[in-house]
């Protein structure tokens, strides 16, 4: 048979016809993520790796360059009970994903970009000392440090929600970044996020 007569081989899942890789998990498209807040926009960055092997480390401000997926999953990470296990925190959020896309029939990776834009506080406050009086200022918080702020909000209210609960870890998960792209007060990072601000209005 001629080199050309030959059948092309099967592309694996999640792959576009050039062989890359166009979806997260193999199942989530990344590709049609709207968003809302233009100053995290270039630091919410969706591609469809989620395990990047600490490629960024060492590299100031290469964090927002990996998978908003990955760096999720790094935040979990950083529990007692999960630290260190890169394996276990993605297979938390793989099951979250699906739970979110059974309960909402919505791309949970595009739940997760609005659940990041509205935890993100958008001011905090600082001690400034004055004469030896330490005084409360408050300051507009960099778009950086807002999508680390809201992945931190997120990641600590998954872990209080489910340690010695009957909520196992991804559906605590799904709970809250379905509450946080409602907008729902009642989640611990968007209440986190009002507080924030609460504190900050008033040392104005």
């Amino acid at each position: 048979m001629a080199a050309e007569d030959q059948p092309e081989p099967d592309k694996p899942a999640g792959t576009d016809e050039e062989g890359a890789a166009t979806k997260l998990f193999d199942e989530w498209d990344v590709t049609n993520i709207d968003y809302t807040d233009p100053s995290t926009e270039r630091y919410i960055t969706v591609t469809p790796v989620a395990h990047t092997m600490g490629r960024h480390a060492g590299k100031q401000f290469q964090k927002s360059e990996i998978s908003i997926v990955e760096r999720l999953t790094n935040r979990l990470m950083q529990t007692e009970e999960n630290t260190g296990k890169k394996q276990q925190a993605l297979r938390i959020v793989r099951e979250a994903f699906e739970t979110i896309h059974a309960e909402t029939d919505e791309n949970p990776v595009q739940v997760l970009v609005e659940a990041v834009e509205n935890a993100a506080p958008r001011e905090e406050t600082v001690r400034l000392k004055y004469g030896g009086i330490s005084v409360p200022k408050a300051v507009d918080v960099a778009p950086q440090r807002r999508v680390d702020q809201s992945l931190k909000f997120i990641a600590e209210g998954v872990y209080s929600s489910s340690f010695k609960t009957s909520t196992d870890a991804a559906e605590a998960l799904a709970n809250q970044l379905v509450g946080a792209a409602n907008y729902d007060v009642q989640t611990y990072a968007i209440n986190q996020k009002e507080e924030k601000e609460r504190v900050a209005a008033a040392a104005r």
